[in-house]
């Protein structure tokens, strides 16, 4: 068995987003929320026997926002600030240039690495998962921790207890 590369190593992007904020102008580095004390519910079912929820960060196409295809810049206006939801039967045309990303070493061009709704559907044809939400929904990325926990997960929540979700699996882009 071979040792990876030297240069072969994780890229620090907690450091690199925190970099990437001040150089958009915000007067300090991003802090991410973590808490003491996080509740864990194990799931009540199999995954085989579960219904799952796909949460995601990204933002639904719309051509009036200006370039939103692989590699674009970041794009603010992109962005979303509400949460809302589309179908899980289709793959909907959801984009990535509203997020701070490394597009130097990545040009957003595979959504299937970060949002992995084939994935989850190809899951439940073979049987591992039990049934897809007939919706996903779209968390903002906002940078508002306190809108974010205070009106967009409530609502988030809601709309996954209304589809009956036994899991949920959240995808930050």
């Amino acid at each position: 068995m071979a040792f990876a590369a030297e240069h072969d190593v994780p890229i620090p992007y907690m450091q690199k987003t925190r970099e990437y904020y001040l150089a958009l102008g915000y007067g300090n580095p991003y802090r991410w929320a973590h808490y003491v004390d996080v509740p864990f519910a194990p799931p009540a079912r199999p995954l085989a026997a579960s219904r799952v929820a796909l949460i995601s960060t990204a933002a639904p196409y719309r051509p009036d926002r200006g370039d939103q295809g692989p590699g674009a810049r970041y794009n603010a206006a992109a962005k979303f600030y509400e949460v809302y939801t589309d179908s899980t039967a289709t793959m909907p045309d959801v984009r990535i240039s509203h997020v701070g990303y490394d597009r130097t070493n990545y040009k957003g061009d595979d959504p299937r690495t970060w949002f992995p709704l084939i994935a989850l559907q190809d899951a439940v044809k073979t049987g591992r998962i039990g049934a897809l939400t007939p919706r996903f929904y779209g968390a903002p990325t906002n940078r508002s921790q306190k809108v974010t926990t205070q009106t967009d997960a409530p609502e988030i929540l809601r709309l996954v207890r209304e589809d009956a979700a036994d899991v949920a699996v959240l995808v930050p882009t």
